[in-house]
């Protein structure tokens, strides 16, 4: 059985985001209905940051303001909060197209013609090879995935280190979760609109390009073919 065959009973092990969206959604609702007295409140569980980044994101002025760090907390601990999230969110909108995306319909990792990504995991294979779609999308959650589950890289506790090299793990984990991003634009935006998935999608890109831009998560080229309509989203703040 594939990851995303397997989407609806993989549980991440971490606590920083929810892989069940009604779960997700209950909790939420019980979050956003405790009063937040400081403009810059302090967090005691990774659930609580996450759902400070989830509350307000209902307008663009809204959606500056949440991804910001939060006075007093770790900036690697914002980094994985989000990091997860975007990871979830992806999950649910590529599974939703599994079907129309197949070796047979993507054998190559594509956004448009012009952009092929190629998939990378030294030691085992240092030289980068390509993939159809699929499997690139299967081997990255994958990876990703692994990575959540290991607390020596995503501490499970709230005050546990990271390690020294989180951030340039957390730099190579957006650019190639926006390469997801990427693919379903150029290759699967019919299916998403007919699935009427297209607002989400959108909204789900904005957030993303958003908060990697306030931090410098990545850069303008690997945007990609996207390049022009995330500076669009930029442009409309």
């Amino acid at each position: 059985m594939s990851f995303f065959q397997n989407l609806n009973t993989h549980t991440l092990k971490t606590t920083r985001a929810f892989k069940n969206p009604h779960a997700q959604d209950a909790y939420l609702q019980n979050e956003l209905s405790e009063s937040r007295s400081a403009a810059y409140p302090s967090y005691s569980s990774h659930n609580k940051i996450r759902s400070y980044a989830e509350q307000s994101l209902g307008s663009d002025s809204a959606l500056q303001q949440a991804v910001k760090l939060p006075r007093d907390e770790s900036l690697q601990e914002w980094y994985a909060v989000h990091v997860v999230d975007f990871y979830n969110q992806l999950n649910m909108l590529y599974g939703s197209i599994t079907e129309f995306c197949s070796p047979e319909t993507c054998p190559r990792m594509l956004a448009t013609q012009e952009y092929e990504y190629l998939w990378q995991d030294p030691p085992a294979n240092s030289k980068p090879y390509p993939l159809p779609a699929p499997q690139y999308i299967e081997k990255l959650m994958s990876w990703c995935q692994q990575n959540f589950d290991d607390e020596n890289v995503f501490p499970a506790k709230m005050g546990q280190p990271f390690p020294s090299s989180f951030d340039t793990l957390v730099k190579t984990m957006f650019k190639r979760l926006f390469r997801v991003y990427a693919h379903i634009y150029c290759h699967h935006f019919d299916e998403i609109r007919e699935l009427g998935l297209g607002s989400h999608l959108n909204t789900s890109l904005k957030h993303f390009v958003v908060f990697v831009e306030e931090f410098g998560l990545i850069k303008s080229r690997d945007y990609g073919p996207l390049e022009e309509l995330c500076k669009g989203m930029l442009g409309q703040m």
